[in-house]
């Protein structure tokens, strides 16, 4: 497949009680003019793996997504598709019963259900499954955008960019629900790593109102610390994401594989980082989480350790 758009690594955090002005504060201090260009076939993907209400930190929140949709419209699009396939319920009922369809008809943007066909077969360094068909408007994108919210996972240790892809775009028509029967949970971090080497992501939005801490996709506790993380690399961005959970990135199985393979950057000390300091984004998260900071880099930039 094609490269990112911008290959450098720039990560902004910014902090704002309004998610939607949050969002678009910190895709501004990306080159977002390289990112997204006039005429630009542009994808986005929201984590919308069940119908759990948003609130509840399941889901993205409907009206950021609309804020999303109008600044990217603001890019002046050749196309603007929403496209993504739900693990936990069929995706039009998701649309349904958390508000999505509306505001999908309102703004008048194009959907794909990922669920579904016409196909093109992803090959994957990945031993089970080695590959999987996915929707084809993967391969015409122009521009990837994966937006979900910050989480701890029962399985996947965190739920972010690069996870969000991975589990969104193979079809429930041939996995099932919630998308089981093909072996993709057998070695889910190796799943998961073999995906975010192969999909370009260009454009990463992760959102800590609401996030979701204890377990997850979905049976977790809501965390509102009003914190966004965007970023031109997901393994960066989903490092910096994982670090307000806690976890260095070798804590997180898919995240280390993939810094390992140089799909993206995972030392953070080679990171342009933007907005509000990284300790400062750690300390409001945790403060909100559990009501006591918690500070992985406290002082300074915690170095990548590789084996």
């Amino acid at each position: 497949m094609r490269k990112r758009k911008v290959e450098r690594s720039v990560v902004a955090i910014t902090r704002d009680p309004m998610e939607g002005r949050a969002v678009c504060q910190a895709l501004d201090m990306l080159p977002i003019n390289q990112i997204i260009k006039s005429g630009d076939t542009v994808v986005i993907t929201p984590n919308w793996v069940n119908t759990r209400p948003p609130q509840s930190g399941t889901v993205v929140g409907p009206e950021t997504l609309r804020e999303l949709i109008r600044y990217i419209k603001g890019r002046n699009p050749g196309r603007l598709i929403v496209a993504c396939g739900s693990g936990g319920d069929p995706t039009p009922k998701v649309l349904e019963q958390t508000g999505y369809k509306q505001i999908l008809d309102q703004e008048q943007v194009e959907f794909i259900d990922t669920n579904y066909g016409p196909y093109e077969e992803l090959s994957l360094n990945h031993q089970y499954p080695p590959s999987t068909p996915v929707n084809k408007i993967l391969f015409e994108a122009d521009v990837l955008v994966s937006f979900t919210q910050i989480k701890h996972h029962e399985e996947a240790t965190v739920s972010l960019g690069i996870k969000n892809i991975a589990l969104s775009w193979p079809p429930a028509e041939i996995h099932g629900w919630p998308k089981t029967q093909r072996g993709i949970h057998e070695r889910l971090h190796g799943f998961i790593a073999a995906m975010g080497e192969k999909i370009p992501i260009d454009l990463t939005i992760l959102s800590g109102d609401k996030a979701m801490i204890g377990t997850g996709p979905s049976k977790g506790k809501a965390v509102n610390s009003d914190i966004v993380i965007a970023g031109t690399d997901p393994v960066s961005t989903d490092v910096v994401g994982a670090r307000l959970l806690g976890f260095m990135p070798q804590a997180v199985n898919y995240l280390y594989e993939l810094i390992l393979r140089g799909a993206g950057e995972g030392d953070l000390k080679k990171v342009e980082l933007k907005g509000i300091p990284l300790y400062g984004a750690e300390k409001a998260f945790s403060q909100s989480a559990y009501g006591f900071p918690i500070v992985v880099d406290e002082g300074r930039l915690k170095p990548l350790q590789l084996k």
